[in-house]
């Protein structure tokens, strides 16, 4: 009711700001003639693309009452859209209290504080009202977001960059981009389209090293990770890895087995380091590297330290890598 309560303020001022026309041009077809017909759907349009989207009580409200309202008030409410806006910004002061809090406690200049600007301007007031109510819960998970904005040690990147795991590239290479991933994650299998265009484009520039890293969510992940260590070990990584994701919804112990006749692994050799798990260790130890960085889903990414927002999406990462190049 109060959402109701507002939208008609709002209408009514609008309309009030016409000169009332003669009874014969409130008919129908005299609003479609001057250029009423519609109306009503654009001021919900713009109505709800203002208020935070289809979600918000307000736009509910907006398209209940545009089934009903003539196409005058309508009208008259998009010509002064201003005044409309104001009565929305004074709803939704919430909203704006919650992002300059948010922004004083992240930092001002903070990248998360960037996100927060960017995305609650699209949130309905009543989502503004939940997380202003959660406030003590929501700061420390933003802080926690923030953190992972920030470069990793030049020790850290070493740790994670270290010799023996899956890669190409130049070891003295300017820039090393690290990947953590899941074999079961379909994010990755996108992920792992990149690191071939990563491949072609910039191979003899960049080095680029695989690390395991399989979600509990997953139970092939951590099997299919070992497998593919121990196609390493036989020379065959990128060729294992590359049948892992095309065949993400077959990574049981006989699939893997078929995919090392596939790329023509010793499968005697393959099947005495999953009968042994003998690189359980290995897959396990890329885990705590990851979980020491605060990874906590896949694929996640770092160029010479820093977190890649998208990595499954190829030109986003190419330009992070050659800013990264200074080309």
């Amino acid at each position: 009711m109060r959402r109701v309560g507002l939208l008609a303020c709002v209408l009514w001022v609008a309309a009030c700001h016409e000169k009332a026309p003669a009874d014969s041009a409130n008919s129908p077809a005299a609003e479609a003639a001057a250029g009423g017909a519609g109306s009503c759907d654009q001021f919900v349009s713009q109505l709800c693309g203002r208020s935070g989207g289809e979600e918000s009580a307000l736009c509910t409200s907006a398209k209940e009452l545009g089934k009903v309202l003539p196409a005058s008030a309508c009208v008259a409410a998009i010509k002064d859209f201003s005044q409309v806006e104001r009565q929305i910004d004074v709803d939704r002061k919430v909203c704006t209290d919650l992002m300059e809090r948010l922004c004083k406690d992240l930092g001002p200049d903070t990248a998360t504080c960037a996100m927060v600007r960017e995305q609650t301007p699209q949130f309905p007031r009543e989502h503004c009202e939940q997380l202003t109510q959660s406030y003590e819960q929501v700061l420390p998970e933003l802080q926690k977001q923030e953190a992972q904005n920030q470069p990793l040690s030049p020790e850290v990147q070493a740790r994670i960059a270290g010799k023996g795991a899956p890669g190409f590239g130049p070891e003295n290479a300017k820039v090393t981009i690290v990947e953590f991933s899941d074999f079961q994650c379909p994010y990755c299998a996108r992920a792992a389209d990149v690191v071939h265009k990563i491949k072609e484009r910039y191979s003899d520039r960049v080095r680029f090293v695989f690390r395991q890293f399989p979600l509990p969510m997953h139970s092939d992940a951590h099997l299919a990770a070992e497998a593919a260590l121990a196609a390493q070990r036989q020379g065959k990584f990128w060729e294992f890895h590359d049948l892992l994701f095309a065949n993400q919804q077959a990574l049981s112990r006989e699939s893997l087995e078929g995919y090392a006749r596939q790329v023509q692994l010793n499968l005697g050799d393959l099947k005495k380091a999953l009968d042994g798990h003998t690189e359980k260790a290995a897959v396990d130890a890329d885990v705590s590297l990851g979980e020491g960085v605060q990874v906590n889903g896949t694929p996640t990414v770092f160029i010479n330290g820093k977190r890649v927002p998208n990595p499954t999406e190829f030109e986003p990462v190419a330009k992070q890598i050659d800013e990264a190049l200074g080309s």
